[in-house]
């Protein structure tokens, strides 16, 4: 029997426990990359030597939460040893001489870190060459998408990613994974944090594995508990001209009537985000660009990341940067559109993932098209700061997984983790890609 497809959970009990080692585990998991990466492209690198000799190293101990675990780090968050590239050739070549903050709490509590996850450049992009499991064709999306490929492949249970403006929400729907973007504040942040809109966050197949790893990585026990809620859902909460698949749309509805079952308060929320917040997103998107590029040899970067640096600082010298608007948007906007409610549920992402091939060398306008009519349902929530998960909830006609968005105000992960465990109970998901 292979460890490799089994969940953080059982796999930490079964080394706590003696009945497997955590040499075992790695060895099996090393495996499944081997067999698997090269038709997903998931990996930058992969640690195989590091990894055995820590796996060796850790031997039993029962008082470890991710005794074996093997885990996998996007690229843009250091591990001592290695160099984070951000996705771009225009990092510097230097190692990090210690691990992140989260990437400690991680190894201290018995994990393994497998390798680095490959990122679009600077993380800017919705879409990345990292390839879909359920369809080989298609994007995992971005950036978090070589992360979101290894847990629905199987080649992880667990991976640590990033959400600047959606970048673990959008993979982990594209890849029916489970992914959560903590509210402001909760973990310390990636070295780029986009302006406080970025937080790590991890990446599982099922509730229970996300309860344990955001445990861990924040050093405070997360309880999820919700008891007579008032949910919203908003099946397409876009201004108008913009569109959203109408099986998301659905699977949303679906999601909040399978929490009236359960005895929660769900209405419609007729509110639709304001023009002026999604300029405002697009702004800051682009002034990240811009700042993330200010040291870097420009001419080693994409020409489409080029651009939107250009952008950026023309944005950033007019005072159009989408500053203005998100501070309003965190201070009392998102609370005034949220209005009376407790958690909205709305789709993750507004369209299938398209294709995975050649955005890198395609222009900054044809990009920041298809990011935007792909995945513009998850931005609203990193300028608000507040926490916003996606969970795996039915199946797309096309075969594709769908997800579905839970967000609440701040301080609210218990809150979306104890409903996404009843929706997860309600409604079982495949835990990875049926090829894998």
């Amino acid at each position: 029997m292979s460890w490799a497809g089994r969940t953080a959970v059982e796999i930490a009990d079964a080394v706590r426990a003696g009945e497997a080692t955590a040499e075992q585990v790695v060895a099996d998991h090393l495996a499944a990359i081997s067999a698997r990466d090269d038709a997903v492209g998931a990996f930058r690198t992969v640690l195989a030597e590091s990894a055995m000799a820590d796996a060796k190293a850790l031997g039993h101990r029962p008082d470890l939460p991710l005794a074996g675990v093997p885990v996998a780090v996007k690229d843009n968050v250091a591990v001592a040893g290695q160099t984070a590239t951000n996705g771009t050739r225009a990092a510097s070549p230097e190692p990090a001489q210690e691990d992140h903050p989260v990437v400690a709490r991680l190894r201290a509590a018995g994990a393994i870190v497998l390798g680095l996850t490959k990122c679009p450049e600077l993380c800017l992009y919705a879409i990345g060459d990292t390839r879909n499991p359920w369809d080989a064709k298609r994007t995992a999306g971005g950036s978090s998408g070589g992360s979101a490929a290894a847990v629905a492949a199987g080649m992880v249970p667990l991976a640590l990613g990033n959400d600047g403006l959606g970048s673990l929400r959008i993979p982990g729907a594209a890849c029916g994974v489970i992914a959560l973007k903590p509210g402001h504040g909760l973990l310390e942040p990636p070295p780029h944090d986009w302006f406080a809109m970025s937080e790590n966050g991890p990446l599982t197949t099922t509730v229970n594995d996300t309860v344990l790893a955001l445990t861990v990585m924040t050093g405070t026990p997360i309880l999820p508990e919700a008891e007579d809620l008032r949910i919203a859902v908003a099946p397409n909460p876009l201004p108008p001209g913009f569109s959203v698949d109408a099986e998301f749309q659905e699977a949303a509805r679906a999601a909040g009537a399978t929490l009236r079952e359960a005895g929660h308060t769900v209405v419609d929320h007729g509110r639709r985000f304001p023009m002026s917040l999604g300029w405002s997103t697009i702004a800051a998107w682009y002034s990240c660009a811009a700042t993330d590029a200010h040291d870097l040899d420009e001419r080693s970067l994409e020409p489409r990341t080029r651009s939107m640096a250009r952008v950026g600082r023309f944005l950033q010298r007019i005072h159009r940067d989408g500053s203005r608007r998100r501070d309003q948007w965190r201070a009392y906007g998102a609370d005034q559109w949220f209005g009376d409610i407790d958690v909205l549920i709305t789709p993750t992402i507004a369209r299938l993932p398209p294709s995975a091939d050649g955005w890198e060398s395609r222009g900054m306008a044809r990009n920041a098209y298809a990011d935007i009519t792909f995945a513009p349902l998850t931005g609203a929530w990193n300028m608000a700061g507040w926490p916003a998960m996606t969970i795996p909830f039915g199946r797309h006609s096309s075969g594709l997984p769908i997800g579905v968005q839970l967000i609440a105000p701040p301080d609210g992960e218990g809150l979306l983790l104890s409903l996404a465990g009843y929706l997860e109970r309600a409604r079982p998901w495949a835990r990875h890609a049926p090829t894998f």
